[in-house]
């Protein structure tokens, strides 16, 4: 068994992220079992009799530039007066023998846990990056093919779900993707895609849907160096994600009617929630309007503005709770819906990267062809919500740890220095602060009034230390 690799961590940060790894007890490599079981399926061909060739159908796929694991594939087209959407989700129930050493690992793992050149893949690397991946390597590739036609606008005709053998002809990235789009040149099997987008960004907004649009914290690799960037999303991803989101509701809703299944849920927000995010809205200094829902009060807010933000970052805490429920027979009693999203909901996209997709995609199938869910699915199903916690708890734990450590490394050398930014939060209890400096792309901690939420500081910086991922500030104005 060799030490799991970080050549591409940057040296300075490598015994950080060596010692967080071991702090949470990550899986860095696999079982030997798994890892050969794994390399002997890029030796197995697709299966013609489980699945319908669909190769004539043009998918492109649309991931960040350097992803192997592709698990969504697209292609969409006018039909009579609304659309065709075919997309492909890779087929891992095709190639994982239930109770195999893939198998239980995977059940250990749970998810993939992502960090620049410290990523930890759910499965063995031949199996989520070559067999069972999407990749445009002129291969047809096993598939679960969800095929929604939509009316003109936008709203769900009819679903089916197969089995299909698929080529993915060029893998995209959002980028070029988004360029090619805003120069009338977009890829023939995308470029419905805003249009289609926006129709379901409407039906979202009429269902009471709400999407925060927060800027995103990344890291970003730079040779042998990390450097931060708050990134904004693409219109593209946007659109692109409501498909994903449109073909989990399919999911839920099949599986709600064949009474069996894992869904997503989300309790919603509390009144008093609601009630004391109004009066931080008005604290800070953000008008909510007379008889403004609270959707609608979030869509309107402007992650540009520092005030805005700072109650943007308070939306967040209202929905919490989020988990995954399996039942079979009655629906059980009580919220199976995702709140936020404002509908039943289902993972059921990313089954390279995530436990709990496999197991609906093999429950959506059966239900579909009318045929009995497969033993396994039946006696593994209770036990996927537990094993997704912990694997959630765990990814959030290590992807916060990693963020740490990369805005040490990038403060590295610069004690003394004054920085200036915006206070998004401060915990009332512990007036622990969170200060979000768009010059250096961090978001450091300082000890914080509550009244200064949404107000510019400055913050000197005291003391670094990669090794523990702490910045040490003193507020000084």
């Amino acid at each position: 068994m060799r030490q799991h690799r970080l050549d591409r961590v940057p040296q300075a940060a490598r015994a950080a992220i060596r010692a967080l790894q071991e702090r949470l007890e990550l899986p860095l490599e696999f079982p030997p079992e798994a890892t050969a079981q794994a390399e002997a399926l890029l030796r197995r061909p697709p299966s013609p009799e489980q699945h319908v060739d669909r190769t004539d159908i043009e998918f492109v796929t649309i991931d960040p530039p350097g992803s192997m694991d592709l698990d969504q594939a697209l292609h969409i087209e006018r039909e009579d007066d609304g659309y065709l959407i075919h997309y492909a989700i890779a087929d891992v129930g095709f190639w994982i023998e239930p109770g195999s050493p893939i198998d239980v690992e995977a059940h250990r793992r749970g998810q993939t846990l992502y960090a620049p050149g410290a990523r930890i893949p759910l499965h063995p690397p031949a199996l989520s990056e070559q067999a069972g991946s999407l990749l445009a390597d002129g291969r047809p590739r096993p598939a679960v093919l969800w095929s929604h036609h939509l009316g003109p606008d936008g709203r769900v005709r009819e679903v089916t779900v197969e089995r299909a053998l698929v080529l993915n002809r060029h893998k995209l990235d959002y980028a070029g993707v988004q360029a090619d789009l805003d120069a009338g040149r977009a890829h023939p099997s995308v470029a419905l895609l805003p249009e289609v987008g926006q129709l379901r960004e409407m039906i979202e907004e009429a269902r009471g849907g709400i999407s925060l649009n927060l800027p995103e914290q990344e890291i970003v690799e730079r040779g042998e160096h990390w450097e931060l960037a708050f990134r904004e999303l693409q219109p593209v991803e946007n659109h692109n994600a409501q498909i994903s989101l449109m073909t989990g509701f399919a999911a839920a809703d099949l599986q709600l009617r064949g009474g069996v299944g894992i869904l997503r849920t989300l309790p919603p927000a509390e009144q008093s929630a609601i009630d004391r995010l109004r009066r931080a809205a008005a604290t800070i200094g953000v008008p909510w309007r007379d008889g403004e829902s609270y959707p609608e009060f979030v869509r309107r807010l402007d992650p540009n503005d520092p005030r805005e933000l700072a109650v943007l970052m308070k939306c967040t805490f209202l929905f919490r709770g989020a988990g995954y429920l399996a039942f079979e027979g009655e629906v059980p009693g009580g919220n199976v819906r995702h709140s936020a999203l404002g509908n039943e909901y289902a993972h059921v996209t990313a089954p390279l990267r995530r436990l709990v997709d496999r197991y609906v995609l093999e429950i959506c199938l059966a239900l579909a062809a009318g045929t009995d869910v497969p033993d396994w699915v039946r006696a593994g199903m209770d036990a996927v919500p537990a094993d997704m916690a912990r694997s959630g708890q765990r990814a959030s734990a290590y992807e916060n740890g990693v963020m740490d450590v990369a805005e040490a490394l990038v403060l590295l050398g610069r004690e003394g220095e004054l920085l200036e930014g915006t206070l998004i939060d401060v915990n009332p209890k512990t007036r622990r602060g969170t200060v979000q400096v768009p010059v250096s792309a961090v978001e450091l901690h300082v000890s914080a009034n509550p009244k200064d939420v949404g107000e510019t500081i400055r913050v000197r910086i005291d003391h670094v230390d990669i090794r523990e991922g702490r910045v040490k500030l003193t507020r000084v104005n």
